[in-house]
């Protein structure tokens, strides 16, 4: 069973379906005991960092998730979450990466947030090599700076983190849930890690 982290950011509907695509059997849940008996972990994410990590508080998830031994895939602002600290409200965060998250600055060119479709460059780790120069999904007015747990980069007014891995966790900025046939692969590829 995969358990999709319930809490009050948006798409967790959006990674249930792609799950149901894949006739993958899930369970939506802020569950303590069903977090930790889940064979893997979605932790989705579209939303506001500091009241996403209010509802983590509340539920003592974020105790939980830092702890969890299981592989633990976090998306768009899960991923942001699972850092030390973002600069959208001047949020702690689950300190999993010791990074910090940033907010894009615009240009004439480049409008904030980072919308639309670009491709992944770089790319090691738990996404490999097959996924270089493929195209996905982004929607983000904040990144991850690339740094040693970088494993995909995308360039967006600045390089950024699209991707990232540290032990048992593993994390997208873009959305494989939105991101067509790639995106089903991305899926894909976290559910086969065996740690």
């Amino acid at each position: 069973m995969i358990a999709i982290i319930k809490y009050n950011a948006g798409n967790t509907q959006s990674v249930a379906f792609a799950l149901d695509r894949l006739g993958i059997h899930y369970k939506i849940t802020d569950n303590t005991e069903e977090i930790l008996s889940a064979e893997k972990v979605i932790f989705p994410g579209v939303g506001e960092a500091s009241t996403a990590m209010k509802y983590l508080q509340d539920k003592n998830l974020d105790q939980l998730l830092p702890q969890l031994k299981q592989p633990v895939l976090g998306i768009c602002l899960g991923m942001q979450l699972m850092c030390r600290f973002s600069e959208e409200n001047s949020t702690k965060c689950l300190d999993i990466f010791d990074l910090t998250v940033k907010r894009f600055e615009a240009t004439q060119t480049a409008k904030v947030p980072h919308t639309g479709w670009n491709n992944l460059t770089q790319t090691k780790g738990w996404l490999g090599p097959q996924f270089e120069n493929t195209f996905v999904y982004f929607v983000h007015s904040y990144y991850v700076p690339v740094n040693p747990y970088t494993v995909a980069q995308t360039d967006y007014i600045v390089p950024f983190s699209a991707a990232m891995e540290k032990d048992n966790f593993f994390a997208a900025q873009f959305h494989p849930e939105k991101s067509a046939e790639v995106g089903e692969m991305v899926i894909k590829q976290f559910l086969k890690i065996k740690k």
